[in-house]
């Protein structure tokens, strides 16, 4: 496996292209923008630049994994010489199973086709495609290079091989990859969701603010981030999306996403990527709680 190609240019995007292209897999970036294509090469620079300061990677580290990274706002072309495709795209099934339904067209008949969904059914995915077999959740966290968990969710025609692989593609990348059946939600977001939608209901009901709440969580605990900060930068419409897909999935109401979720999305308020969610993000550097003008 040499070439790998992903499909969307956003946060996740550009952290799956930044760590295989340092690991020196010819990486094609593919997004229908080309103003997010650059935007997401000047990023993993960025980025890389900050490894450079910490002594992490050299110079020629860095200069490598650039030279690794091309772009293409064309999906068809992208994929032709692909040995992998990670897609990546915005957390809509509708979205998936057309650029899978894509991919699968274009794409040689050995490539393995990869979505990093962070809740959608893998076989509803798989079955937009001629080849369910070689279909595979391999679902990364924020920030990709930092993080070191891959959930590697099995679709109902995941192959054992396919399996295989993508395991050991994920450790070949400094990855631990944990194996995941196919329900909604996968493991990680099915534990993780419920306990911010009570959070927000927290701050709904006013039984504590944001940053009383987030304290609670924090040094009561031990977590290294508090919940309402966590869902800011995971990005709130990102969070109401993954508890429609738990509602929806499991028919129990204990998922439906709290009513002050589904005012900020409503009102643009998504957190870190819009500059504003229960936190500022905006100005001299101040996180300031907003959140209460919802409650």
């Amino acid at each position: 496996m040499k070439n790998i190609t992903v499909i969307g240019a956003g946060t996740m995007g550009n952290g799956i292209a930044h760590v295989f292209a340092m690991k020196g897999f010819a990486v094609v970036l593919v997004d229908i923008s080309q103003a997010a294509l650059d935007k997401a090469l000047g990023t993993i620079e960025k980025n890389l630049d900050r490894m450079v300061r910490k002594e992490k990677i050299s110079e020629a580290d860095k200069a490598a994994t650039l030279r690794n990274v091309v772009t293409s706002t064309d999906l068809a072309s992208g994929v032709k010489n692909a040995d992998l495709v990670v897609e990546a795209a915005t957390e809509r099934l509708d979205l998936k199973l057309k650029i899978f339904k894509q991919i699968d067209e274009a794409a040689p008949e050995n490539a393995i086709l990869a979505s990093n969904t962070s809740s959608i059914s893998i076989t509803k995915i798989a079955a937009a495609t001629n080849r369910p077999e070689k279909v595979i959740g391999m679902h990364f966290f924020n920030p990709v290079p930092v993080m070191k968990l891959v959930e590697v969710i099995n679709g109902y025609g995941t192959s054992k091989a396919v399996t295989a692989e993508i395991m050991e593609l994920s450790e070949h990348l400094g990855k631990v990859p944990v194996e995941i059946k196919d329900y909604p939600g996968f493991a990680a977001n099915r534990m993780l969701m419920p306990l911010l939608n009570e959070a927000f209901y927290t701050l709904y009901e006013g039984v504590a603010g944001v940053q009383e709440i987030d304290t609670v969580m924090k040094l009561g605990m031990g977590h290294p981030m508090g919940p309402l900060q966590l869902a800011d930068f995971v990005g709130l419409d990102v969070c109401l999306a993954i508890l429609n897909v738990l509602k929806d999935g499991f028919g129990n109401p204990k998922y439906a996403p709290c009513p002050l979720l589904v005012n900020m999305v409503a009102a643009g308020k998504l957190g870190r990527k819009t500059g504003e969610g229960f936190y500022n993000y905006q100005g001299a550097g101040k996180d300031l709680v907003v959140a209460e003008q919802f409650a």
